[in-house]
């Protein structure tokens, strides 16, 4: 998503080139390119699929609409399998209209990972839980800190549910680095993201997450965080920002990677 300006082809040739070793992709490229055509060109590129993004939207009251939910999800862990990754990102989805209901909101998140755990797990995915900032939790997001990722993901195995950290929407949790030891002591610690925080914000906060060193964000800190907790996976750079997706892609890539050496990685 970082370089959404470049097609698949694109970002398989260009994440080679620069010596990327893997890459976290989205559904919605994905289906339109195909599944199985998107797992080839991996495999071709020499490209490790660390995440799929995402499933989720999973807090709606009436019946038909949650069981196209959990109908979407397993076709999200059918995707995620045959892309060869074992992760899927989860966003939890917002408060349904009119309701002002977190904890009910929450506890139906649970009611669909009761159904969709297992099914991941046959399948040999995880779901990993991403709390958004507390901005987004009346339309995007009723999980908004680690520490309410955690306590949902605990009802279900380790190998099943874990969560997602992403710098842009918990570097302001001061209970965050207790909550990461508390995932990599679960074995709950699956994907880490890195984004900045600049202010202000644009008007489209959902698109407003800054290149890393452009904001407030200690990158090496976190890091060494998931590192301390036991953390050996992937790290991928998310961003989602229109003044980054107006520029080459190419070019931009290139930038992201210097970044990710010169303000994040040891």
């Amino acid at each position: 998503m970082t370089v959404r300006q470049l097609s698949l082809d694109e970002l398989a040739s260009c994440c080679a080139e620069s010596g990327i070793r893997s890459v976290g992709l989205w559904r919605e490229p994905v289906q339109e390119y195909g599944v199985g055509a998107a797992a080839e060109l991996m495999r071709r590129a020499g490209l490790g699929v660390s995440t799929l993004c995402r499933g989720g939207f999973l807090t709606a009251v009436e019946p038909a609409e949650r069981a196209r939910a959990l109908d979407d999800n397993r076709r999200a862990v059918d995707e995620a399998a045959a892309l060869g990754t074992d992760t899927l990102v989860l966003v939890s989805g917002g408060l349904p209209a009119g309701s002002r209901d977190l904890r009910g909101a929450r506890e139906r998140v649970a009611e669909a990972l009761a159904e969709l755990a297992p099914y991941a797990g046959r399948s040999g995915v995880r779901l990993a839980i991403e709390p958004l900032h507390p901005m987004f939790a009346s339309d995007r997001c009723v999980v908004s800190t680690l520490a309410q990722a955690l306590d949902l993901a605990e009802r279900f195995p380790a190998d099943q549910v874990g969560i997602t950290v992403d710098t842009y929407h918990v570097w302001w949790d001061d209970t965050a680095p207790a909550q990461i030891a508390r995932a990599g002591a679960g074995g709950r610690l699956c994907v880490f993201q890195l984004a900045d925080w600049a202010t202000p914000l644009p008007e489209g906060v959902l698109n407003g997450r800054a290149q890393l060193g452009d904001g407030v964000i200690d990158m090496r800190e976190w890091w060494s965080l998931v590192d301390a907790a036991g953390y050996t996976g992937p790290v991928e750079v998310e961003l989602f920002n229109e003044e980054l997706w107006a520029r080459e892609g190419r070019a931009l890539l290139a930038e992201t990677a210097s970044r990710f050496r010169t303000h994040a990685s040891g």
